[in-house]
This record gives structure tokens, C-alpha cells and sequence, in this order.
């Protein structure tokens, strides 16, 4: 594979056993951070910041893709009572792994992954069939829909963590798990 993987990086933490697991494997990944359903801003800011010390850390490319929470809202709108995992979730990981793999292709990358796969609060169907839809926008390029869930990375994933002291968060990005924690908390 090489240098032509693009990954869509959520976050240091959930990036952190991947990109380690890759470059062990001589692959050395572009990472494409575009977020748009982080909220607040400052959120979005933190995390984006995490993201880049990373990179920096390991020499790697830092994308840093456009903010655009309102266009987020507008893409999910209708499904704001949707539970976690479900249609909202699948619509947001539609909408930035599109952006991922547009961004593959105007940049010659021929295989994309995302980070979003390691999160065990995410349904990995609904995020391989969101990639794998992103894929199909070009016939030269390949979602690989690795199940970074697996193989010891959850627990190396929390050693990284501390390591690195990288900040984490308690819910997922958006205001619709942000309020949902919030009130579960009460």
C-alpha cells in the first residue's frame, strides 16, 4: 500500500493504535480531519489541535478540511430525535466520509480508511457502507474497511492515551450526544 492511504481521523485518541499499527506496517497515512458535527466550536478546536500534535509527533501530513457545522445541521436535519447509531449517525458518516474520499481522488490517493471504525459507540456496518458508497464516486478507489476494534488496538489505543496525554472526550462530537449525555448525567 504505501504512502496512498488516506485516513479520515475523528480524533487522537481513536487515531492514535491505528496510525501506530500502520506505520509498522510501512504505511505511512495522510491524515484528513474533517469533523463538521463537532459541538461547541471550542470542541471542534481542541480536537482538531490533538489531531495535529499527533501528526507532528510522527512526522506525518496534517489535512486540515473545512468547519462547516452548519452545513452538518442542514444535512441532518429531520433526524435530530434519531438514537445513537441510527439513521443520524449513518447520514453523518455519509456525509464526511464523501468528503473524504472527494478529497481522495482530486489528490491521487487510492485507498481511504477512517478512525471512526475503532469507536465501540459506533455501528461498523452503517460505517462501512457509508465508506464503501464514498468509494463508489470513483472506480479507482477503495474504502478499506479495517476492523480496528480487533487485534489488542482498543487496549494499546488506552496506553497511547496516557503516553501522550492526549485529551479525550465523553460523547461522540455532535449537540445531539452532547445534550443526550448531559441529561443522562441528571
Amino acid at each position: 500500500m504505501g504512502d496512498d492511504v488516506l485516513l479520515h481521523t475523528c480524533c487522537a485518541p481513536c487515531s492514535s493504535a491505528i496510525v501506530e499499527w500502520l506505520l509498522a506496517r510501512n504505511i505511512r497515512p495522510t491524515l484528513f480531519y474533517y469533523n463538521p458535527n463537532i459541538f461547541p466550536s471550542d470542541e471542534y478546536l481542541i480536537r482538531k489541535a490533538e489531531c495535529i500534535r499527533h501528526a507532528e509527533l510522527l512526522g506525518l501530513c496534517f489535512v486540515d478540511a473545512d468547519y462547516d457545522h452548519d452545513g452538518w445541521l442542514e444535512a441532518v436535519r429531520g433526524l435530530e430525535n434519531e438514537p445513537e447509531r441510527g439513521t443520524r449517525c449513518l447520514q453523518c458518516f455519509q456525509l464526511r466520509l464523501k468528503a473524504t474520499a472527494l478529497y481522495a481522488v482530486k489528490h491521487s490517493f487510492d485507498t481511504f480508511a477512517t478512525t471512526l471504525i475503532a469507536s465501540r459507540w459506533k455501528n461498523f456496518e452503517q460505517i462501512r457502507e457509508a465508506g464503501e458508497n464514498a468509494a463508489a464516486l470513483s472506480p479507482n478507489l477503495t474504502f478499506w474497511a479495517q476492523n480496528w476494534r480487533k487485534g489488542g488496538l482498543n487496549e494499546r489505543r488506552n496506553e497511547l492515551i496516557r503516553q501522550y496525554k492526549f485529551y479525550t472526550q465523553s460523547y461522540c462530537g455532535c449537540e445531539y450526544s452532547f445534550f443526550k449525555k448531559r441529561q443522562s448525567r441528571k
